[in-house]
């Protein structure tokens, strides 16, 4: 069984956002199976780390939607749909979380990861450019690794869905001029940013 798969569910929105959520497996160095819980807006493409735990639970799964209501504030009305997959662990409390903010409710097809498309790469850049690169020792690694990470995607890593551009930042206005560009490390170098300077 791949240790990078795991549980799906997503929250999508027709005239307006879309959102994947995502609890997926990690192994740590000492052979513990980690679980992160991520969001992913499908509009913006800006990834929340919702948390990461060695037993998912059906508590712990509601309660980290719970959190995510919590952090979108008045913006958790701009969500329509949640589309999750059929996992027991998202039961009915987990559910409600969202229905009490007036998104509807989808499940996805059994064994249908293209149905969480979005998501599905998202757990697949996380696995190719970090955790098959890095060595996890524990829950707390992990949780600053995808801070880390998420942290990258959002603000620097270019998406062709937004014409190369990050979910929290726009392009810059094209420069004519010789420009220097300096490149920042993050994560001991697995990962680059790059940068103008004036």
């Amino acid at each position: 069984m791949n240790p990078h798969r795991g549980l799906v569910s997503r929250m999508s929105a027709r005239r307006g956002r879309y959102c994947s959520q995502r609890p997926s497996p990690c192994a740590s160095i000492t052979l513990t199976r980690l679980y992160c819980f991520a969001v992913i807006e499908h509009a913006t493409r800006r990834v929340y780390v919702l948390g990461v735990t060695a037993n998912p639970t059906a508590a712990w799964v509601t309660q980290q939607a719970r959190n995510l209501m919590v952090d979108l504030g008045d913006h958790a009305g701009d969500f329509k749909f949640l589309i999750r997959d059929r996992d027991a662990k998202f039961t009915a409390m987990f559910d409600e979380v969202f229905r009490a903010e007036g998104i509807r409710i989808v499940l996805t097809a059994p064994q249908a990861p293209r149905m969480n498309a979005i998501m599905e790469r998202w757990v697949g850049s996380v696995r190719r450019e970090i955790l098959d690169r890095m060595l996890i020792i524990n829950a707390a690694h992990l949780r600053k690794v995808l801070s880390e990470y998420a942290s990258h995607f959002n603000r620097h890593r270019p998406h062709r869905a937004l014409n190369q551009a990050s979910p929290l930042r726009a392009l810059p206005d094209p420069v004519d001029a010789d420009v220097k560009v300096i490149r920042r490390d993050r994560l001991g170098g697995l990962l680059h940013e790059y940068a103008q300077v004036a």
